[in-house]
């Protein structure tokens, strides 16, 4: 996971709630493990970067046993960094599936309906710009130009899937704008 990717996370998770760093590493698989699993050796450098940057705070408490656990929440300085990546993600966060996905699974943290259409809408519009993995003379492929079995179930699937995404786009552009 991108360092940038897993302070959103980070900030996400946080915002929703308080955790220990162990609560926060089992959030985070959960939402990208399987596709991108953070290691301790990222997760911990990450944490006390931002809290050197003002963006979390962490506190003791008593613990299961014996021993305290530090918890970690976000301060307001965090969650006004959350809600400016929210509104104004990069073109990175908008194309690249995994990281718009990271993106979504906190989009209901900003307020403004408005704010969340306008990101919305600029997935929509990347998707609906002809694309393909594979290009001749400059043009995109379509599936069926492509004679390999394997790269044309390939584009196949990733129609299927744009497909899907588009219409759940638009469902919820108009479920937002009341349209």
């Amino acid at each position: 996971m991108a360092s940038s990717d897993l302070a959103l996370t980070i900030l996400g998770f946080l915002d929703e709630e308080s955790m220990h760093g162990y609560e926060l590493k089992q959030r985070i698989a959960g939402l990208s493990g399987h596709v991108r699993p953070v290691s301790d050796g990222a997760l911990y450098p990450a944490i006390a970067r931002m809290e050197a940057a003002g963006l979390l705070e962490r506190h003791e408490e008593e613990g299961s046993g014996a021993a305290r656990r530090q918890v970690l929440s976000i301060t307001a300085r965090g969650r006004e960094e959350l809600l400016r990546r929210l509104r104004e993600p990069s073109d990175v966060e908008i194309s690249d599936q995994a990281r718009f996905f990271t993106l979504l699974a906190f989009l209901s943290r900003l307020p403004d309906a408005e704010d969340q259409v306008t990101v919305l809408r600029r997935r929509l519009a990347f998707l609906e710009t002809p694309a393909s993995f594979f290009y001749r003379g400059g043009r995109p492929l379509r599936a069926e130009e492509t004679p390999d079995p394997f790269r044309r179930g390939m584009m196949l699937v990733a129609r299927a899937v744009t497909a899907a995404e588009k219409d759940w786009l638009r469902q919820a552009i108009s479920a937002l704008t009341g349209s």
